[in-house]
């Protein structure tokens, strides 16, 4: 690889002192690595003109390759040297309740045990919150729908479910499939989605432009607490359902409403390195998520 850099040099100076002084070689060492490069493909790579230094027509032809190897070989370095670089840094990212509660955990567990010096800060809020970060830099990048935030960078993790959440002695819970219209007609406590709400825009689809909102709640188990009170219904998502004691119902809805959960922020090509590998690590394994 060196011949190959010192080619370049020379290239790119016009000159082999100036290629042998930006290196560190002297220059009869750089006339020697050209010499064995070229012995080497058996042909003249290089000639000296009226303007300097030259590729030969062979040259001009091997070139391209030449090139291309060395980008691939100052890739290769880059994250190389990008690896090295996560024996220390911070993830920080925004999450909606369900994600942070039922998926991160796990996550953060299993990343630190490849990288123990990563760090993370979580910041949970609702998707007007979540966005206002992700703009300002308060977070790298946010897991939330990606129904949500115009001109922003947005990888899917995974299509989730939302379903009824009913008390157990509701006239509801004796279905197995809800039909979406039937939760209009109970108070219904809806999950602040900071402008933008998935249970909304179901409702609006089959022409239910209000429905009977009664509360308006951040926190998905307070409204789990609330409806097993016999307070009202909602609609939440299913993760929530996997892991809680609350005695209500939880059954899917008609029609089926979802939520894409997905990586967002403002441009994933300029990332924090440490956020940048989590965000990959995180896409490996989702179909591991529970």
């Amino acid at each position: 690889m060196n011949k190959l850099l010192v080619l370049k040099a020379i290239l790119d100076n016009n000159s082999f002192t100036k290629a042998a002084n930006q290196l560190g070689y002297t220059q009869s060492s750089v006339s020697q690595m050209i010499r064995s490069l070229e012995s080497e493909y058996d042909m003249q790579i290089l000639k000296r003109s009226r303007t300097g230094i030259e590729l030969t027509v062979q040259g001009k032809t091997l070139y391209p390759y030449i090139h291309e190897t060395i980008r691939q070989y100052q890739s290769l370095q880059e994250t190389a040297h990008a690896i090295h670089g996560l024996k220390t840094g911070t993830v920080k990212l925004g999450a909606i309740t369900s994600v942070s509660c039922y998926w991160l955990p796990d996550l953060f567990k299993r990343f630190k045990e490849e990288y123990p010096g990563i760090d993370f800060v979580l910041k949970q809020g609702d998707y007007g919150t979540l966005l206002r970060w992700v703009k300002t830099g308060e977070v790298d990048f946010a897991i939330m729908t990606a129904d949500y935030g115009e001109g922003l960078d947005k990888i899917l993790i995974r299509n989730t479910e939302m379903k009824a959440f009913v008390p157990k002695n509701h006239s509801l819970a004796k279905l197995s499939t809800i039909p979406l219209a039937k939760l209009s007609d109970d108070p219904f406590i809806l999950v602040q989605g900071g402008g933008y709400s998935e249970p909304l825009k179901a409702f609006k689809q089959i022409g239910i432009n209000e429905p009977n909102v009664k509360y308006q709640i951040q926190d998905d188990y307070t409204i789990m607490a609330m409806v097993e009170a016999g307070l009202g219904v909602s609609i939440l998502s299913e993760l929530v359902a996997k892991r809680t004691d609350f005695d209500i119902v939880c059954r899917p809805v008609n029609p089926k409403v979802t939520r894409p959960v997905s990586v967002v922020c403002q441009d994933k090509k300029t990332m924090p390195i440490a956020s940048k590998y989590f965000v990959e690590f995180l896409i490996e394994n989702k179909n591991k998520l529970q």
